[in-house]
């Protein structure tokens, strides 16, 4: 029995070993299993590479891995064929490779004169002027003509010209006080080639026929210009109005007169009538024709077109005649006479920049050629009036050249 009882608990013990060992993994299937993880993980690790790659591949398609591709410098040649990474592919060359510098400003320079040089007779004189610009900048320039002082103001204070040539007091002021960057480069001195007597004469001139109706005795006088019809040049102008006017308010202060009184004509004005000729060579114009019985302009912007007859020069009582090679419209007055009736000293007007369009290297540039000996012994800018058919913007004899200024030297026209 014990014998039986024995063999039967063997078997049992070996069928329960049995029933258990079919849930526990032999050697060989752990092994087979863990290479099987393994190989899933890669598996899984390879897709993940795979659809990045492909992502790289695919960015154009997908906007928001733009950045990726960007970050990543090795999918920049993968990226580049595809349009939409070209903002990525741009950031990372931005931090590869600098830049290259802005290019250098070659457009024109653009300058503009007022009426007086704006005609015919000034053109040779305007191309010598953008030639010595570009000779200072390597820059050309071009030139800008005008009908109205108020078209040059505005054109400089609003920086659509760079260079303002030849302007008056007045009008300088008037384009700063619109612009702090306009100032004044330069202005043609005295003939010592300094300040001061840099300075040229604002005239009221009538008819030598009726020169008599001008005098107070034997002295000339502008009593009598009381009634009379009268031609300025622009209430811009500083020598063909604002200095006039100051000495008509002056010589009538009994009148308290102001501008305002004096630019309009009428039965109740103190003139008759009131012209504006647009230029010093269109108020003289208006006197020949006589459409003016008195008219504002000055000496230095009718050099090219009269002469002087008797008396020393830019004094009271002098007498000057249209020139006969005058150029047009003063063609039409050849030996046309006038006497000066009052003759008044003004700064000479300023040569002026838009320091908003030119750079300072440009600014210095133009200035040191202009102020130069080569400038001042330039004849179209200074001419020798005692060679025959010389013409310039200034006589020697007045003006020797250039010099440097400031804006403070205009104080007194402010």
């Amino acid at each position: 029995m014990k014998e039986i009882t024995a063999i039967l608990l063997t078997i049992i013990m070996a069928v329960g070993i049995t029933a258990c060992g079919s849930n526990l993994p032999s050697n060989s299937a752990r092994a087979a299993n863990a290479n099987t993880q393994g190989a899933s993980s890669a598996q899984s690790a390879n897709t993940t590479v795979s659809n990045t790659e492909a992502s790289t591949t695919t960015t154009s398609a997908v906007p928001e891995t733009t950045t990726t591709a960007s970050a990543a410098p090795a999918t920049t040649t993968t990226t580049s064929a595809a349009p939409t990474t070209t903002t990525s592919t741009s950031a990372a060359h931005t931090t590869t490779s600098a830049d290259p510098a802005p290019a250098a400003n070659t457009g024109l320079i653009t300058v503009v004169w007022y009426p007086n040089e704006s005609s015919n007779t000034h053109a040779e004189i305007r191309e010598e002027v953008n030639r010595l610009i570009e000779q200072a900048t390597g820059r050309k320039a071009e030139e800008r003509l005008t009908t109205d002082y108020t078209i040059a103001i505005e054109a400089i204070a609003s920086g659509s010209a760079d260079i303002a040539m030849a302007m008056g007091a007045v009008g300088y002021i008037e384009a700063r006080n619109r612009n702090p960057a306009v100032d004044v480069l330069f202005v043609n001195s005295d003939a010592d080639w300094g300040l001061d007597g840099a300075k040229y004469f604002a005239w009221l001139c009538v008819p030598v026929e009726n020169a008599d109706e001008y005098k107070t005795g034997d002295e000339f006088s502008i009593d009598n210009i009381r009634g009379k019809s009268m031609s300025f040049v622009s209430n811009s102008s500083t020598s063909g109005f604002r200095v006039p006017t100051s000495s008509i308010i002056s010589h009538f202060e009994d009148d308290n007169l102001t501008e305002d009184d004096l630019i309009e004509g009428g039965r109740n004005m103190f003139f008759n009538e009131v012209y504006f000729g647009g230029s010093h060579q269109g108020s003289t114009v208006n006197l020949l024709n006589g459409n003016a019985e008195v008219a504002a302009f000055c000496d230095i912007e009718l050099q090219a077109y009269i002469e002087l007859v008797s008396g020393p020069e830019n004094e009271v009582g002098s007498v000057y005649a249209v020139k006969a090679e005058a150029d047009a419209p003063f063609d039409q007055y050849i030996g046309r006479e006038f006497v000066v009736i009052a003759s008044t000293p003004v700064f000479n007007g300023p040569n002026v920049v838009n320091r908003d369009t030119l750079t300072e290297t440009e600014i210095e540039a133009i200035a040191e050629l202009f102020t130069s000996e080569e400038a001042a012994n330039n004849p179209l800018l200074f001419y020798d009036p005692e060679i025959e058919g010389a013409m310039g913007l200034y006589r020697k004899t007045s003006s020797y050249g250039y010099v440097r200024t400031d804006d403070s030297w205009y104080d007194p026209y402010r």
